[in-house]
């Protein structure tokens, strides 16, 4: 799967606020789809539902131990989108020290306008 397509799946995956919390509780560890499931006010098949599009995204693995499925966090995929973002991070740093400046200009101005002006 190419950089892109992995980015695209990530983004899908993580689209949904019931993934990220699912992918929020594996941070804590492995932990079982029916443990998973307890956490939610959806049914049980509709976490599945939710955890195979998380493991289609390669988001989180899953294992069987015995007649349970325990699933844990793979946060690779993650790093694509971290790679992604850091570019806006650059983006968005330059433009908040660039605001950063003109807020402590204008008030530099502002408090030499205020100050009182000595006559000679």
């Amino acid at each position: 799967m190419t950089a892109a397509l992995r980015l695209d799946s990530a983004c899908a995956a993580i689209g949904d606020p019931t993934r990220r919390r699912i992918l929020d509780y594996l941070r804590g560890g492995e932990r079982s789809a029916g443990d998973l499931a307890e956490q939610f006010p959806i049914s049980r098949p509709a976490v599945s539902r939710h955890l195979r599009v998380l493991r289609e995204a390669a988001l989180v693995a899953e294992r069987r131990e015995g007649k349970h499925r325990i699933y844990r966090l793979e946060p690779a995929p993650l790093a694509v989108l971290d790679e992604w973002l850091a570019s806006y991070r650059t983006f968005w740093a330059a433009r908040l020290t660039d605001l950063k400046q003109l807020v402590e200009s204008r008030a530099s101005e502002s408090r030499a306008s205020e100050s009182p002006k000595r006559e000679a």
